[in-house]
Formats: C-alpha cells, sequence, structure tokens
C-alpha cells in the first residue's frame, strides 16, 4: 500500500546549514500493517511522514501509493488518498464550523464542489452513529463549534474525520503527544479500534517506546535519516522498552538518550 524507494531529503543544500534529514531511506508497507515509527530528535520521522504527505518535496528517490507514483504530487492532490492527525489538536478542524459540518467537510473530500450546502438527515444520523462509538458525547453535540471541545474530544473527531472516507492510508503524526495521559490512552484505544475495524494501512509517529512497542504489527526505528530498526511479528510481541535500547546501541554505537522518549 505504501512504497518508499531510496528517497532522500536534504534542507539547505550546498549551504553551511545543510542538513540531510533522510538518506536513502527505502521499504514497503502492506495493505492492514500499522506500523509505529520512533526515534530521537532529529532523526528524520517527522521529515519522513512530511514527505509521503507531499509537504515536503524530495531531491531523490520514489513514493507510491497504492500503486500510484505520487512522488511529484501536490500536498492537496495527494491528500485524496490519505487520512492523517496531527500532533496540535487544533489543526485538522475548523474551529468556527459545528461538529456536523466538520464531518460533512470530511464525507466530502474529493468530491467536486457546488454552490449548494446542506447535511441530509440521513448524513446526520451517520453522524450520530458514528460518534457515540466514542463514547463521549459528541453524537449529541452536532451543533456545537468544534473550537469549544477538549483537545481530546477534538483529536477524537479529527479521527473520526481522516477515516471517514476510508484512506489508502492514515498518518498519525505523534497525534497523542499533546494531551494528558489519560486522554492519550483513550485516543490511542480509539485509533486502535478504527484501525483494526477499518483494515486501516497506518504510519503513526510516536515519541513514547511504550506506545510503540504496545501498538501496531511492526515497529521501525530512524537514527540520522535513516531506519535502522524493522522489527514485525512474533518479534515485536515479545520486544520490551530494555530489549529496544539494546539493540539500538548496538545498531547505532550510541546510547538512546531521548528522555521524551523513555519517560513518556
Amino acid at each position: 500500500m505504501l512504497v518508499i524507494k531510496k528517497i532522500t531529503k536534504i534542507f539547505n543544500p550546498r549551504t553551511i546549514n545543510e542538513k540531510v534529514a533522510l538518506h536513502d531511506v527505502s521499504f514497503t508497507l502492506e495493505e492492514g500493517d500499522f506500523v509505529t515509527l520512533i526515534g530521537g530528535n532529529g532523526s528524520g520521522k517527522s521529515t519522513l511522514l512530511n514527505c509521503v504527505a507531499g509537504v515536503y518535496p524530495v531531491d531523490n528517490g520514489d513514493i507510491f501509493i497504492d500503486d500510484i507514483n505520487v512522488t511529484n504530487l501536490c500536498e492537496h492532490k495527494r491528500a485524496a488518498l490519505l487520512g492523517r492527525v496531527f500532533q496540535n489538536p487544533i489543526m485538522g478542524t475548523a474551529a468556527n464550523m459545528g461538529i456536523e459540518e466538520n464531518l460533512a467537510l470530511a464525507y466530502r473530500r474529493g468530491q467536486r464542489r457546488s454552490l449548494t450546502w446542506g447535511i441530509t438527515n440521513k448524513e446526520r444520523e451517520h453522524y450520530k452513529e458514528i460518534l457515540s462509538t466514542l463514547e463521549l458525547g459528541l453524537e449529541n453535540r452536532l451543533g456545537t463549534k468544534v473550537g469549544l471541545l477538549s483537545g481530546g474530544q477534538r483529536q477524537a473527531l479529527t479521527l473520526i474525520m481522516a477515516t471517514l472516507k476510508k484512506p489508502k492510508l492514515l498518518l498519525l503524526d505523534e497525534h497523542t503527544a499533546a494531551l494528558d495521559p489519560k486522554t492519550a490512552q483513550k485516543v490511542l484505544e480509539i485509533s486502535d479500534r478504527i484501525i483494526q475495524e477499518e483494515n486501516l494501512t497506518t504510519l503513526m509517529v510516536t515519541h513514547n517506546m511504550k506506545d510503540a512497542i504496545k501498538h501496531g504489527n511492526r515497529l521501525m526505528m530512524m537514527y540520522e535519516g535513516k531506519v535502522i530498526l524493522d522489527i514485525k511479528g512474533e518479534e515485536k510481541q515479545k520486544l520490551t522498552v530494555e530489549d529496544l535500547l539494546v539493540r539500538f546501541g548496538n545498531v547505532s554505537g550510541e546510547e538512546f538518550t531521548n528522555d521524551r522518549a523513555l519517560l513518556g
């Protein structure tokens, strides 16, 4: 569902501030794969996600989503294939519009727009049914402006919007990092359920080693712009934080010192 072929991304090339953020990165996600992506600051994980989403163009290599070469597609054209949830709960929704209006925008993604705007009763009942699965009471607040919701409610709504029309690829960009631990756990539970029920191919960037190990069927770790570990299946199920730290040290030759990842 996602094929990354030898992509390289360099910021400020041929200057004193040149930074190789991604170096010859290659991997494949099969349909239904749920991959957690972890690494220290500057390892390249967020840059990788932004290259897949089309925010950054790559300098070399190719990106395929569902056998479509999207390497040279701009962000808004690529968006029809993707669902994305950002770290900041404010992003991904329209704060001054109601819950049902935000859902309607997501529901109409990829369709031709007209001057006619209306939400049918059938649509409204569909939204209520989906929102009720969150167990946050949002199904009874369809007219509430999204800007009045809590961070957790807004992030849960963004998850629904990102998956309302099943995307080819779901990108979760540290989507619980700005939430308190209890709310973050709730949002992760909702994420797991939606991904499993819809069999979504997912790439989740996280700063938390425990979450990276607990969620998904595959874990990739990045270091200095490269994927240095790719752990899946039974091997991942038996993985512990201590094991991951040892393996990181063996591959990189350094000690993993990112406090955010260790203490998250």
